[in-house]
């Protein structure tokens, strides 16, 4: 098979490289990484020789490029099948695909207002009105899905899976503002942080020395 290649930006700032990297990482995948800093005047021209949509992560296989998050992960669910990428229920199956599309679509004001930087510590800023919401409705998917299928480990369906992996890059936003969680959601946020994979990003993110702008709050 095809050596996997994953395209990612910084990963101090790249909350959509974090998510199919960390799949990737938890589930033994081997791939190489290319790395291109984002928001330089060689950005652009970089990302465009791999990804046709002018952004990261993409993933490069069999003389394929598969961009978007979300999208990369369910081409890997079926490339390698024998994996636990989703729950094996189908009710809990679909929950996870909901929960995953949300992540991926919604949640804009917390996102504009509290941008990933696994470097900075912001306790308290960016919490508008808006932010709040974002953060409730957040909270309460973590809730829900551990009280409903949490009972076989520590993520959301007990094990690690894609849904886990999208709400990776919030546990990182809510580290840096210091969000103030509830028991269940920062149970949950700790066992995130804990992953060995996650550390790994987290502590790659650190000694990188780009700094954007745009994420600054």
């Amino acid at each position: 098979m095809a050596q996997l290649t994953l395209v990612i930006g910084n990963k101090n700032y790249s909350s959509w490289s974090l998510r199919p990297w960390l799949a990737m990482k938890q589930f033994g995948l081997q791939f190489n990484e290319i790395n291109i800093p984002l928001y330089t005047p060689e950005s652009t021209i970089q990302i465009q020789q791999y990804s046709p949509s002018g952004k990261v992560p993409v993933l490069l296989h069999n003389n394929q490029a598969i961009w978007d998050s979300l999208a990369i992960c369910e081409y890997l669910a079926e490339e390698f099948p024998h994996l636990h990428w989703w729950p094996e229920d189908k009710i809990a199956r679909a929950l996870a695909r909901s929960i995953s599309a949300e992540m991926h679509s919604g949640f804009q004001n917390l996102r504009q207002n509290m941008p990933m930087n696994c470097r900075a510590k912001l306790p308290g800023q960016g919490l508008t009105p808006d932010v709040q919401k974002d953060i409730d409705r957040i909270t309460s998917i973590w809730r829900e899905f551990r009280h409903k299928f949490g009972a076989g480990g520590d993520m959301l369906f007990g094990e690690f899976t894609i849904a886990d992996a999208m709400f990776a890059p919030v546990v990182l936003r809510f580290v840096t503002y210091d969000v103030q969680l509830d028991a269940v959601a920062k149970n949950y946020l700790e066992a995130i942080l804990a992953m060995p994979t996650m550390q790994e990003w987290i502590k790659a993110a650190e000694v990188e020395q780009e700094v954007i702008s745009q994420y600054k709050v």
